[in-house]
């Protein structure tokens, strides 16, 4: 048992970071308190991490490399991002992505189409209040987005388009007009 000089708890020595030259072998601080002072500098000053970071991977490119194939095999990387993006982009988890797509029976909100193997819907969102909306193969949402989220100009598409009959090309933007019309 060893007593932390920063919170002052008595602690087993496996709490303490191991160090040569001290008495018992291990540093003054617990882990916990280290750690929290770590994240301290940190926040303050992050310059000195990232630089000693970058440092040490240009030092071991083999073991940075390593690291990557590890974690592309074990498909860790790809759902960590996943998580990260949908959390940091929309607030919501993966879990709330899969329930929206179940909700939606699996396909585009406006199209109905079954999304590629390869690509997942993205997230409709209202750009000025953030609210998610539905998900959206990547054709409608770049729609949506061309239109300016604007229903009017949406609405004059197929009517343009009636102007240059070409009546496959009607029908299908038609289609899409009056679904994004109704969704919207």
């Amino acid at each position: 048992m060893k007593r932390c000089r920063v919170c002052g708890e008595m602690k087993p020595l496996d709490a303490f970071y191991a160090m040569a030259g001290m008495r018992d072998g291990h540093r003054n601080e617990c882990k916990a308190c280290n750690l929290a002072a770590k994240a301290a500098r940190y926040r303050a000053n992050p310059e000195p991490a990232k630089r000693r970071a970058r440092e040490w991977a240009l030092a071991h490119p083999d073991r940075v490399r390593a690291q990557i194939d590890a974690k592309k095999a074990s498909g860790a990387k790809a759902r960590n991002d996943r998580r990260y993006h949908l959390k940091r982009k929309y607030g919501i988890t993966p879990e709330d992505y899969d329930r929206m797509l179940a909700e939606q029976g699996g396909v585009c909100a406006i199209c109905k189409r079954v999304p590629r193997d390869d690509i997942s819907l993205h997230v409709d969102h209202n750009p000025a209040t953030g609210a998610i909306r539905g998900l959206l193969c990547f054709l409608c949402n770049n729609a949506l987005g061309d239109f300016g989220d604007d229903a009017r100009r949406l609405a004059r598409a197929p009517d343009y388009l009636a102007l240059h009959e070409a009546p496959d090309e009607v029908a299908l933007a038609r289609a899409r007009a009056y679904a994004l019309k109704r969704a919207a």
